[in-house]
């Protein structure tokens, strides 16, 4: 008797974690990643964007590098971008910062306080590229993740 509840026990927890995960997908659609709408920039993979991000590339928008901007640490769009784009969790990606940091191979992008604030930036910058929420997209930014 005690293995079959045990057995049902454990059947319960992989059913709740399936369903979390399955959620956890989900809200991993809700980023994507932007330009200004002035950028002549039209598409760049989830790998391309990425590595921008973590510092491990470069890339050159009308001769000018290109600018990647981020949330503040800690929001959960920042979040969902990281773990959707470049697989990696908060832990990790303060872990990845801290080596480039520590050996002066890089510094982390520069930091949006809000939503809000990182759209103006990137509105403003065609050398500038982040992520928002896609309701938040209109005519001064667009999205440049490739199919």
């Amino acid at each position: 008797m005690k293995i079959a509840a045990r057995n049902i026990c454990c059947l319960k927890m992989l059913a709740t974690g399936f369903a979390l995960g399955l959620s956890c997908s989900t809200a991993m659609a809700d980023v994507v990643a932007i330009v200004s709408a002035k950028s002549p920039l039209i598409e760049l993979s989830k790998n391309q964007i990425a590595n921008l991000f973590l510092g491990n590339a470069s890339m050159l928008v009308l001769g000018e590098p290109l600018i990647p901007i981020d949330m503040a640490v800690g929001t959960p769009l920042r979040d969902e971008f990281y773990a959707s784009y470049a697989t990696k969790s908060p832990a990790q990606i303060r872990t990845h910062w801290s080596k480039l940091i520590f050996t002066g191979r890089g510094q982390p992008p520069k930091e949006a306080n809000s939503s809000r604030d990182l759209k103006k930036m990137i509105a403003e910058n065609p050398h500038a590229i982040g992520y928002l929420d896609p309701k938040m997209i209109d005519a001064s930014v667009r999205a440049v993740l490739s199919p």
